[in-house]
């Protein structure tokens, strides 16, 4: 790993620390260590969508009728309308009437926002989310 860890403790009530436990396993966490890592580094997303700044990334997961008149040509327009990145999607066809479309975007996050609001918006779109990450130097 190569980086250096510094050991530190923690005061908690014992009903989270008995919370904490069970999800470590129902997650699949080897270690109390890592789960808190991965809350911190959450906590560093956040506050890098929150704060606006720097480039973010963020994947975007539609699902919708296929059927519908002039949707995806409304989607691809909007992709290519904004100052972003889409540095991939992925169409599955789930069945007759439904699409599956994940949309990896690069950008700042109010950008990214704005468009994943306006395709969520569209007629015939059944359901959208935006999951949000960033690099991660810590």
């Amino acid at each position: 790993m190569g980086d250096k860890l510094v050991r530190f403790s923690i005061t908690i009530p014992k009903e989270l620390l008995e919370y904490i436990d069970k999800n470590l396993i129902n997650k699949g966490y080897s270690s109390r260590s890592e789960f808190i890592r991965d809350l911190v580094r959450e906590t560093i997303v956040n506050d890098r969508w929150s704060e606006g700044k720097d480039e973010v990334v963020g994947v975007l997961t539609v699902i919708y009728d296929h059927h519908q008149r002039e949707l995806t040509q409304k989607m691809i327009d909007l992709q290519h309308s904004k100052y972003i990145n889409i540095i991939c999607t992925t169409h599955v066809h789930l069945d007759h009437h439904n699409c599956l479309e994940t949309i990896i975007i690069s950008g700042k996050p109010s950008e990214i926002e704005s468009i994943s609001v306006k395709i969520s918006g569209l007629k015939g779109v059944k359901f959208a989310k935006l999951t949000k990450t960033s690099k991660l130097e810590i």
